[in-house]
């Protein structure tokens, strides 16, 4: 009887491990039916947009119609870091200070109320979060300038930031705050100290994150920095973008213009792969962290 259980025991343990090792199996063949069509659309990009890239591509502004791949891009990164920076200045303290508070502190219907507006924003499209904005601000200064379009994708990376870094908080261990807590610190000194250096990886990860989104962001772009051909660093007027040049420059009949905005696009891929392969191996990190 013994000899019958443990070979029914092996039988079954086997089955098991049969069915394990096929669903394993199952799920990186639809992983790498997943990354075929990422990987056409990154072959294609690269091999349109590579001859387009040059020193004068990040070094010059656009030339004229007479010889369009003579000029850059350069006015294009400029107004992106300047929008997407002063976008991060507004976005990323507010969000964080809202994610403390409502993993923290945030009980009842005032919490609730700001999950929900959170929520509607990272559903929202980003052409409303631009005609929102044109139609407060830009209508208010009567310009189109940089500031314009940071508050419009501060209102794309602050829901991101809020609700992932919220989680992440929720995610610290509470016998960390506890025991600071008995130790006698207050509890911002634990929020500060303990809770927050804890989740530090996740935080950025949320960070690079909103990032990433507010960096490929067009129609609110459009909508109220407009776009320039100059160099400008002032936030008060109007900016160009990466991806406004590659809608620009794609609409347009000449094909000089056309590798122009495919070298904006693989630009702008790389970035983007860059800041989410970034987030990918800090989420891993702050995971094993906190097991």
């Amino acid at each position: 009887m013994i000899a019958s259980a443990q070979t029914g025991a092996a039988a079954t343990f086997g089955r098991r491990r049969l069915k394990d090792r096929a669903f394993t199996a199952f799920l990186w063949a639809c992983g790498g039916v997943a990354l075929v069509p990422l990987g056409v659309i990154a072959y294609y990009v690269v091999r349109r947009g590579l001859p387009a890239l040059s020193v004068a591509f990040f070094t010059k502004t656009p030339a004229g119609p007479l010889d369009p791949s003579a000029g850059g891009m350069v006015q294009s990164f400029i107004g992106s870091g300047l929008i997407v920076g002063m976008a991060c200045l507004i976005s990323i303290p507010l969000g964080i200070l809202t994610a403390i508070y409502l993993s923290e502190y945030g009980r009842g219907r005032i919490a609730d109320a700001i999950r929900f507006v959170a929520e509607i924003l990272l559903s929202t499209p980003s052409i409303v979060a631009g005609l929102v904005v044109s139609a407060v601000v830009v209508t208010a200064m009567r310009s189109f300038s940089a500031i314009a379009g940071s508050l419009a994708i501060s209102l794309l990376m602050w829901p991101v930031i809020t609700r992932a870094t919220e989680e992440i908080l929720r995610l610290v261990p509470q016998e960390l705050r506890e025991g600071a807590l008995a130790l006698g610190l207050p509890r911002w000194k634990v929020i500060l100290r303990i809770v927050i250096p804890t989740a530090g990886a996740g935080i950025l990860t949320a960070m690079m994150l909103a990032v990433a989104r507010g960096l490929g962001e067009t129609a609110p772009i459009l909508l109220t920095a407009l776009g320039s051909d100059y160099v400008n660093s002032s936030p008060w007027r109007p900016t160009d973008a990466v991806p406004l040049r590659i809608y620009d420059y794609a609409r347009q009949p000449l094909e000089a213009l056309q590798q122009v905005a495919w070298g904006g696009a693989i630009t702008l891929m790389v970035g983007v792969l860059v800041l989410s392969i970034g987030a990918r191996v800090l989420s891993a990190r702050q995971e094993r962290r906190l097991r």
